[in-house]
């Protein structure tokens, strides 16, 4: 059996590890491991999105609802868009972006991604053909190299990622910034929201003036649904509409359509969920920048990318000694733009982020 070219030469993605994976490998109880590497809500789910679920369950033999009008209603006034401009989509906002793909993307059409930054972009548009082009993320700054991706774009550039707060630097493009490349271009600008809750920097007003941008956005987040697999889109409702010819007609399940309006209806949850998460962030960044071994990128997202050269060990090692004590942080080893000697850290509770700390203090020495 014959295989795509592409399929061939891709990479494999490498997510997080799960805690029941560690907890098997390690020997470790499930319930004393603390993850702080895939950038989870720390709170939990919603109380009532739990339970609108349970209420769901006995359907489960029914199909899903196809058109989504009350979800997507409600997505729409949570970002402040009309509803004719919302896509939604499972497998959280990566199922968006391989919609995007099959949308848009013919073989040897070109994207363009700042290094490092989130790495789905790449993974998901080779598959369709598409062409990466590697634009800059400046590291000492923590800010993107704008004339790098101006300089990037030509008559084949089809798309052009930002990342805002960028994973796994944590840091922001402005919005000036991204007008200034929307100006530049007819190529659609994708600007990814996945963590725009926690750095108070929101990007849908651009819809109504620039037909060129879209923002991609998550509720595994602050919204507490990473299980679920629930993403949305926003965008002009042109390229919505064709969008919407080639999506799944029912890639949300019913639970993941009942848990994500339940979570957009509980405005204490969400509201509280941020606060938690920045309560833990900025903890987390006093903390670790008092290590005089570790150098920590000061963050707008719900993690901390961590230079860690100077302990004397690479990433590989130090997040094994990490997940022998129970604790999972990310090795970025995986991320393209970096080397061996960065790990990210998600946020936790207080309490398993004091855990974090004493345990790293004693690791590094």
């Amino acid at each position: 059996m014959k295989m795509k070219k592409e399929v061939l030469e891709l990479d494999p993605y490498i997510p997080g590890r799960s805690i029941k994976e560690i907890a098997r490998d390690y020997d470790l109880y499930p319930d004393e491991i603390i993850k702080l590497g895939s950038n989870e809500n720390p709170l939990g789910t919603s109380s009532k999105a739990v339970d609108a679920v349970a209420n769901e369950l006995k359907l489960m033999y029914r199909y899903p609802e196809s058109d989504l009008k009350e979800l997507t209603n409600s997505v729409a006034s949570y970002s402040g868009v009309s509803s004719e401009q919302v896509i939604l989509g499972g497998d959280g906002a990566d199922e968006i972006l391989d919609v995007l793909g099959k949308t848009l993307i013919e073989p040897g059409d070109e994207f363009i991604i700042t290094l490092p930054t989130y790495t789905y972009y790449e993974f998901t548009l080779k598959i369709h053909g598409a062409v990466p082009v590697y634009a800059k993320w400046d590291m000492p700054e923590n800010k993107v190299n704008i004339d790098s991706i101006l300089d990037s774009i030509n008559s084949r550039t089809k798309i052009i990622f930002l990342c805002t707060p960028n994973n796994p630097t944590g840091g922001i493009i402005e919005k000036e910034d991204i007008k200034k490349i929307l100006e530049s271009t007819d190529s659609l600008v994708v600007v990814d929201e996945a963590y725009f809750e926690f750095s108070g920097e929101n990007n849908s007003d651009l819809i109504n003036d620039y037909d060129n941008v879209f923002i991609l956005r998550t509720f595994s987040k602050v919204m507490g649904l990473a299980g679920m697999r629930i993403g949305y889109g926003l965008g002009n409702s042109r390229l919505i509409g064709y969008m919407k010819r080639v999506k799944p007609v029912f890639s949300l399940t019913r639970p993941s359509q009942i848990a994500a309006k339940a979570t957009l209806d509980d405005k204490d949850y969400i509201s509280e969920s941020t606060r938690v998460s920045i309560e833990s962030r900025d903890y987390l960044y006093r903390e670790l920048s008092k290590i005089p071994q570790l150098d920590v990128y000061e963050s707008k997202a719900n993690y901390l990318l961590v230079d860690i050269r100077r302990t004397g060990m690479d990433s590989t090692l130090i997040c094994e000694k990490l997940l022998e004590r129970g604790i999972i942080v990310r090795d970025c080893r995986s991320f393209r733009g970096l080397d061996d000697y960065w790990i990210r850290v998600s946020v936790g509770t207080l309490k398993e982020d004091e855990k974090f700390i004493s345990v790293l203090k004693q690791i590094i020495g």
